[in-house]
Protein backbone atom coordinates (compact mmCIF):
# COMPACT_ATOMS: atom_id res chain seq x y z
CA UNK A 1 0.00 0.00 0.00
CA UNK A 2 3.03 2.40 1.09
CA UNK A 3 4.35 1.89 -2.46
CA UNK A 4 1.02 2.68 -4.74
CA UNK A 5 1.04 5.75 -2.20
CA UNK A 6 4.28 7.07 -3.23
CA UNK A 7 3.54 6.10 -6.80
CA UNK A 8 0.19 8.27 -6.60
CA UNK A 9 1.93 10.87 -4.99
CA UNK A 10 4.65 11.27 -7.78
CA UNK A 11 2.46 11.21 -10.68
CA UNK A 12 0.58 13.96 -8.64
CA UNK A 13 3.69 15.89 -8.60
CA UNK A 14 5.04 15.42 -11.80
CA UNK A 15 1.04 16.60 -13.14
CA UNK A 16 1.57 19.76 -11.13
CA UNK A 17 4.94 20.79 -12.51
CA UNK A 18 3.53 20.38 -15.88
CA UNK A 19 0.55 22.45 -15.00
CA UNK A 20 2.64 24.49 -13.52
CA UNK A 21 5.17 24.71 -16.63
CA UNK A 22 1.98 25.27 -19.12
CA UNK A 23 0.62 28.02 -16.82
CA UNK A 24 4.07 29.86 -16.67
CA UNK A 25 4.42 29.36 -20.74
CA UNK A 26 0.69 30.89 -21.03
CA UNK A 27 1.83 33.83 -18.91
CA UNK A 28 4.82 34.56 -21.27
CA UNK A 29 2.88 34.67 -24.44
CA UNK A 30 0.44 36.88 -22.59
CA UNK A 31 2.97 39.34 -21.57
CA UNK A 32 5.05 39.16 -24.89
CA UNK A 33 1.23 40.56 -26.92
CA UNK A 34 0.96 43.24 -24.22
CA UNK A 35 4.31 44.26 -24.70
CA UNK A 36 4.23 43.71 -28.68
CA UNK A 37 1.03 46.22 -28.53
CA UNK A 38 2.92 48.55 -26.08
CA UNK A 39 5.49 48.73 -29.02
CA UNK A 40 3.01 49.72 -31.51
CA UNK A 41 1.41 51.92 -29.52
CA UNK A 42 5.03 53.82 -29.08
CA UNK A 43 5.21 54.00 -32.67
CA UNK A 44 1.99 55.43 -33.04
CA UNK A 45 2.65 58.22 -30.29
CA UNK A 46 6.08 58.83 -31.86
CA UNK A 47 6.77 62.24 -32.53
CA UNK A 48 7.29 63.78 -35.19
CA UNK A 49 10.56 63.51 -36.51
CA UNK A 50 13.36 66.50 -36.65
CA UNK A 51 13.53 66.50 -40.43
CA UNK A 52 9.69 67.23 -40.37
CA UNK A 53 9.33 69.28 -37.72
CA UNK A 54 11.93 71.48 -39.77
CA UNK A 55 10.04 71.18 -43.25
CA UNK A 56 6.82 72.17 -41.54
CA UNK A 57 8.83 75.35 -39.68
CA UNK A 58 10.26 76.29 -42.83
CA UNK A 59 6.65 76.03 -44.68
CA UNK A 60 5.08 77.97 -42.66
CA UNK A 61 7.53 80.45 -42.14
CA UNK A 62 7.63 80.76 -46.23
CA UNK A 63 3.63 81.30 -45.93
CA UNK A 64 4.50 84.42 -43.15
CA UNK A 65 7.14 85.65 -45.37
CA UNK A 66 4.70 85.67 -48.27
CA UNK A 67 1.92 87.41 -46.30
CA UNK A 68 4.96 90.15 -44.52
CA UNK A 69 3.31 93.07 -46.51
CA UNK A 70 -0.43 92.14 -45.24
CA UNK A 71 -1.29 94.44 -42.90
CA UNK A 72 -3.04 93.15 -39.37
CA UNK A 73 -6.91 93.62 -38.76
CA UNK A 74 -6.98 97.33 -37.74
CA UNK A 75 -9.19 97.88 -34.64
CA UNK A 76 -12.03 100.71 -33.90
CA UNK A 77 -10.12 103.99 -33.01
CA UNK A 78 -10.70 107.39 -32.87
CA UNK A 79 -9.73 108.99 -35.99
CA UNK A 80 -8.39 112.53 -35.16
CA UNK A 81 -6.23 113.20 -38.43
CA UNK A 82 -6.86 112.04 -42.20
CA UNK A 83 -4.05 112.22 -44.90
CA UNK A 84 -6.02 112.89 -48.47
CA UNK A 85 -3.74 112.45 -51.55
CA UNK A 86 -5.16 115.77 -53.49
CA UNK A 87 -4.62 119.23 -53.60
CA UNK A 88 -5.92 120.97 -50.97
CA UNK A 89 -9.07 122.68 -52.23
CA UNK A 90 -9.48 126.50 -53.20
CA UNK A 91 -12.74 126.98 -51.74
CA UNK A 92 -13.38 127.22 -48.06
CA UNK A 93 -17.21 126.11 -48.94
CA UNK A 94 -15.28 122.42 -49.59
CA UNK A 95 -17.33 119.96 -48.61
CA UNK A 96 -14.29 118.41 -46.93
CA UNK A 97 -14.38 121.60 -44.81
CA UNK A 98 -17.51 120.80 -43.62
CA UNK A 99 -16.60 117.03 -42.73
CA UNK A 100 -13.55 118.92 -40.78
CA UNK A 101 -15.93 121.15 -38.58
CA UNK A 102 -18.93 118.48 -38.24
CA UNK A 103 -16.04 115.32 -36.69
CA UNK A 104 -13.95 117.86 -34.66
CA UNK A 105 -11.00 116.17 -37.11
CA UNK A 106 -7.77 117.67 -38.94
CA UNK A 107 -7.49 117.11 -42.64
CA UNK A 108 -4.10 117.29 -44.44
CA UNK A 109 -4.22 117.68 -48.53
CA UNK A 110 -1.03 117.31 -50.23
CA UNK A 111 -0.83 115.16 -53.70
CA UNK A 112 0.59 111.70 -53.59
CA UNK A 113 1.70 112.05 -57.27
CA UNK A 114 2.36 115.66 -59.53
CA UNK A 115 0.88 115.12 -62.98
CA UNK A 116 3.32 116.92 -66.32
CA UNK A 117 1.06 117.17 -69.82
CA UNK A 118 2.60 116.25 -72.82
CA UNK A 119 3.79 118.91 -74.79
CA UNK A 120 2.10 119.60 -78.03
CA UNK A 121 5.40 118.46 -80.30
CA UNK A 122 5.62 115.02 -78.65
CA UNK A 123 1.96 114.71 -79.10
CA UNK A 124 2.12 115.16 -83.12
CA UNK A 125 4.92 112.63 -83.00
CA UNK A 126 2.22 110.02 -82.03
CA UNK A 127 0.76 110.79 -85.29
CA UNK A 128 -2.96 110.33 -83.88
CA UNK A 129 -5.49 112.72 -85.66
CA UNK A 130 -8.40 113.22 -83.41
CA UNK A 131 -10.89 114.33 -86.21
CA UNK A 132 -10.97 110.99 -87.11
CA UNK A 133 -12.84 109.47 -83.88
CA UNK A 134 -15.81 109.59 -83.24
CA UNK A 135 -15.63 108.96 -79.32
CA UNK A 136 -13.56 109.31 -76.24
CA UNK A 137 -13.52 106.94 -73.31
CA UNK A 138 -12.15 108.95 -70.08
CA UNK A 139 -10.96 107.48 -66.95
CA UNK A 140 -9.86 110.41 -64.74
CA UNK A 141 -10.17 113.88 -64.45
CA UNK A 142 -6.56 114.48 -65.58
CA UNK A 143 -7.64 112.64 -68.84
CA UNK A 144 -10.02 115.16 -69.57
CA UNK A 145 -7.88 118.09 -68.31
CA UNK A 146 -4.95 117.30 -70.45
CA UNK A 147 -7.32 115.95 -73.63
CA UNK A 148 -8.95 119.77 -74.00
CA UNK A 149 -5.34 121.30 -73.10
CA UNK A 150 -3.92 119.42 -76.02
CA UNK A 151 -6.80 120.11 -78.31
CA UNK A 152 -6.52 124.22 -77.22
CA UNK A 153 -2.96 124.02 -77.65
CA UNK A 154 -3.53 122.60 -80.95
CA UNK A 155 -6.48 124.18 -82.24
CA UNK A 156 -8.54 121.50 -82.90
CA UNK A 157 -12.24 121.97 -83.44
CA UNK A 158 -14.29 119.18 -81.60
CA UNK A 159 -17.51 118.09 -83.17
CA UNK A 160 -20.72 118.24 -81.70
CA UNK A 161 -21.32 115.07 -82.24
CA UNK A 162 -18.66 113.29 -80.28
CA UNK A 163 -19.71 111.18 -77.95
CA UNK A 164 -17.90 110.56 -74.74
CA UNK A 165 -17.91 107.27 -72.48
CA UNK A 166 -16.72 107.39 -69.00
CA UNK A 167 -15.74 105.21 -66.05
CA UNK A 168 -18.15 106.83 -63.52
CA UNK A 169 -20.64 109.73 -63.43
CA UNK A 170 -18.58 111.89 -61.54
CA UNK A 171 -15.85 111.62 -64.15
CA UNK A 172 -18.79 112.49 -66.58
CA UNK A 173 -19.67 115.48 -64.90
CA UNK A 174 -16.68 116.39 -64.65
CA UNK A 175 -16.95 117.27 -68.26
CA UNK A 176 -19.50 120.41 -68.04
CA UNK A 177 -15.81 122.25 -67.63
CA UNK A 178 -15.20 122.05 -71.17
CA UNK A 179 -18.64 121.06 -72.65
CA UNK A 180 -22.08 121.59 -72.85
CA UNK A 181 -23.61 118.72 -70.68
CA UNK A 182 -26.03 116.40 -72.85
CA UNK A 183 -26.71 112.86 -71.82
CA UNK A 184 -27.27 111.92 -75.47
CA UNK A 185 -24.06 112.69 -76.04
CA UNK A 186 -22.44 111.21 -72.47
CA UNK A 187 -22.47 108.26 -70.75
CA UNK A 188 -20.70 105.92 -68.02
CA UNK A 189 -21.02 103.02 -65.87
CA UNK A 190 -23.19 102.28 -63.42
CA UNK A 191 -20.45 101.49 -60.29
CA UNK A 192 -17.45 102.83 -61.89
CA UNK A 193 -15.53 99.60 -63.16
CA UNK A 194 -14.86 98.93 -66.38
CA UNK A 195 -16.32 96.10 -67.73
CA UNK A 196 -19.91 98.28 -66.63
CA UNK A 197 -18.39 101.08 -68.42
CA UNK A 198 -17.53 98.38 -71.84
CA UNK A 199 -21.71 97.13 -71.13
CA UNK A 200 -22.66 100.53 -72.23
CA UNK A 201 -20.45 100.49 -74.97
CA UNK A 202 -21.59 97.48 -76.30
CA UNK A 203 -24.69 98.71 -76.43
CA UNK A 204 -24.08 101.80 -78.23
CA UNK A 205 -25.94 100.95 -81.82
CA UNK A 206 -23.99 102.77 -83.77
CA UNK A 207 -20.20 102.27 -85.05
CA UNK A 208 -17.62 104.43 -83.26
CA UNK A 209 -14.10 104.83 -83.55
CA UNK A 210 -12.52 105.34 -80.17
CA UNK A 211 -10.24 107.21 -78.79
CA UNK A 212 -8.40 106.53 -75.05
CA UNK A 213 -6.40 109.15 -73.53
CA UNK A 214 -4.11 107.70 -70.88
CA UNK A 215 -1.22 108.30 -69.10
CA UNK A 216 2.20 106.44 -69.20
CA UNK A 217 1.31 103.88 -66.55
CA UNK A 218 -1.51 102.41 -68.85
CA UNK A 219 -4.52 100.91 -67.28
CA UNK A 220 -4.12 97.68 -69.27
CA UNK A 221 -7.53 96.72 -68.06
CA UNK A 222 -9.56 99.52 -70.52
CA UNK A 223 -7.45 98.22 -73.26
CA UNK A 224 -8.12 94.71 -73.01
CA UNK A 225 -11.56 94.35 -72.57
CA UNK A 226 -11.58 96.85 -75.62
CA UNK A 227 -9.59 94.51 -77.87
CA UNK A 228 -11.55 91.43 -76.41
CA UNK A 229 -14.81 93.07 -77.61
CA UNK A 230 -13.33 93.99 -81.21
CA UNK A 231 -14.30 97.93 -80.45
CA UNK A 232 -11.95 99.77 -82.80
CA UNK A 233 -9.84 101.81 -80.55
CA UNK A 234 -6.28 104.02 -80.64
CA UNK A 235 -4.56 104.94 -77.29
CA UNK A 236 -2.72 108.19 -76.82
CA UNK A 237 -0.65 109.76 -73.93
CA UNK A 238 -1.18 112.83 -72.95
CA UNK A 239 0.23 113.13 -69.59
CA UNK A 240 2.90 111.31 -67.73
CA UNK A 241 3.08 110.72 -63.42
CA UNK A 242 6.09 111.30 -61.24
CA UNK A 243 6.20 110.79 -57.37
CA UNK A 244 5.54 113.60 -55.23
CA UNK A 245 7.89 113.99 -52.21
CA UNK A 246 5.93 113.34 -49.48
CA UNK A 247 8.26 112.10 -46.84
CA UNK A 248 7.86 114.89 -44.29
CA UNK A 249 4.03 114.44 -44.61
CA UNK A 250 4.35 110.86 -43.73
CA UNK A 251 6.07 111.45 -40.60
CA UNK A 252 3.04 113.11 -38.69
CA UNK A 253 0.74 110.08 -37.96
CA UNK A 254 -2.20 110.48 -39.51
CA UNK A 255 -5.24 107.83 -38.47
CA UNK A 256 -6.29 107.59 -42.14
CA UNK A 257 -5.15 107.73 -45.49
CA UNK A 258 -7.31 108.04 -48.59
CA UNK A 259 -5.83 107.50 -52.27
CA UNK A 260 -7.86 108.60 -55.37
CA UNK A 261 -5.38 107.20 -58.12
CA UNK A 262 -3.11 104.14 -57.94
CA UNK A 263 -0.13 105.98 -58.51
CA UNK A 264 -0.82 107.38 -55.08
CA UNK A 265 -0.03 104.08 -53.36
CA UNK A 266 3.42 103.38 -55.65
CA UNK A 267 4.13 107.03 -54.23
CA UNK A 268 4.01 105.66 -50.39
CA UNK A 269 6.09 103.32 -51.11
CA UNK A 270 8.70 105.56 -52.84
CA UNK A 271 8.62 107.86 -50.05
CA UNK A 272 8.01 105.04 -47.25
CA UNK A 273 9.53 101.99 -48.57
CA UNK A 274 9.21 100.12 -44.76
CA UNK A 275 5.59 101.50 -44.69
CA UNK A 276 4.04 99.25 -42.27
CA UNK A 277 -0.37 99.86 -42.47
CA UNK A 278 -0.74 98.76 -38.23
CA UNK A 279 -3.48 100.61 -37.41
CA UNK A 280 -3.73 103.06 -39.90
CA UNK A 281 -7.37 103.16 -41.65
CA UNK A 282 -7.00 102.28 -45.98
CA UNK A 283 -9.41 104.44 -47.99
CA UNK A 284 -9.72 104.73 -52.15
CA UNK A 285 -11.83 105.97 -54.99
CA UNK A 286 -12.83 103.92 -57.57
CA UNK A 287 -12.14 99.98 -58.54
CA UNK A 288 -8.60 100.08 -59.94
CA UNK A 289 -7.05 101.80 -57.22
CA UNK A 290 -8.79 99.73 -54.79
CA UNK A 291 -7.03 96.83 -56.27
CA UNK A 292 -4.03 98.61 -56.26
CA UNK A 293 -4.12 98.94 -52.21
CA UNK A 294 -5.17 95.50 -51.84
CA UNK A 295 -2.35 94.25 -54.78
CA UNK A 296 -0.03 96.54 -52.10
CA UNK A 297 -0.57 93.55 -49.20
CA UNK A 298 -2.35 96.73 -47.66
CA UNK A 299 -6.05 96.20 -45.81
CA UNK A 300 -8.68 98.33 -47.13
CA UNK A 301 -11.14 99.70 -44.90
CA UNK A 302 -13.08 102.66 -47.20
CA UNK A 303 -14.45 101.71 -50.85
CA UNK A 304 -15.68 104.86 -52.83
CA UNK A 305 -17.50 105.19 -54.85
CA UNK A 306 -20.91 103.28 -53.00
CA UNK A 307 -24.60 103.67 -54.30
CA UNK A 308 -25.31 105.87 -51.59
CA UNK A 309 -22.10 108.22 -51.49
CA UNK A 310 -20.86 108.99 -54.66
CA UNK A 311 -17.74 111.26 -53.91
CA UNK A 312 -14.94 110.19 -51.15
CA UNK A 313 -16.12 113.00 -49.19
CA UNK A 314 -19.95 111.44 -48.76
CA UNK A 315 -17.92 108.29 -48.40
CA UNK A 316 -16.18 109.43 -45.71
CA UNK A 317 -19.49 111.21 -43.63
CA UNK A 318 -20.69 107.51 -44.31
CA UNK A 319 -17.58 105.94 -42.00
CA UNK A 320 -17.17 108.43 -39.68
CA UNK A 321 -20.53 108.16 -38.17
CA UNK A 322 -20.38 104.59 -38.36
CA UNK A 323 -16.70 104.72 -36.06
CA UNK A 324 -18.65 106.70 -33.79
CA UNK A 325 -21.14 104.12 -33.41
CA UNK A 326 -18.23 101.98 -32.58
CA UNK A 327 -17.41 103.61 -29.51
Amino acid sequence: MAKVANKNEVKTSTKSVKVKAAVSKLIKKVASKISSKKAEKKVEDKPVPVKSAVKKSASKAVSKSNNAKAATKVEPKAIKKILVAQPRPESEKSPYFELERKYNIELDFCPFILVEGVAAKDFRKQRVEIKEYTAIIFNSRNAIDHFFRIVDELRIKISPEMKYFCITEAIALYLQKFIVYRKRKIFFGSDGTVNKMLDVITKHKSKERYLVPLNDICRAETLECLAKNNLEHVEVMLYKTVCNDVKDLLKKKHDMIVFFTPGGIKSLFENAPKFVQNDTYIGAFGPITSKAVEDAGLQLQLKAPMPNAPSMVAALDIFLAAQLKKK
